[in-house]
């Protein structure tokens, strides 16, 4: 397990597509417990591999308010409830 600086801001590039889940899931509630109201996840471009794991994870995330790729399309924004 790796371990997770909690910023506004995740990379994801380090994990492997089945870390992704786990992974983002701790890093959100970790940096709802630091009290960010937005944050950003990295995912890249690629295939959309990741990006496509991490839009599932955040469709059904109780905690997640809003979310959306940013122009690049190699991260989203998302929104938090506090």
């Amino acid at each position: 397990m790796h371990e997770l600086p909690i910023e506004d801001s995740i990379d994801l590039h380090t994990f492997q597509p089945k870390e992704i889940r786990i992974v983002v899931e701790e890093y959100l509630y970790q940096a709802m417990q630091r009290g960010f109201r937005e944050v950003r996840i990295i995912h890249g471009r690629g295939i959309g591999v990741q990006r496509e794991i991490v839009r599932s994870i955040l469709e059904k995330h109780p905690n997640v308010v809003s979310f959306q790729d940013l122009p690049d399309r190699g991260s989203t924004v998302v929104a938090l409830k506090i």
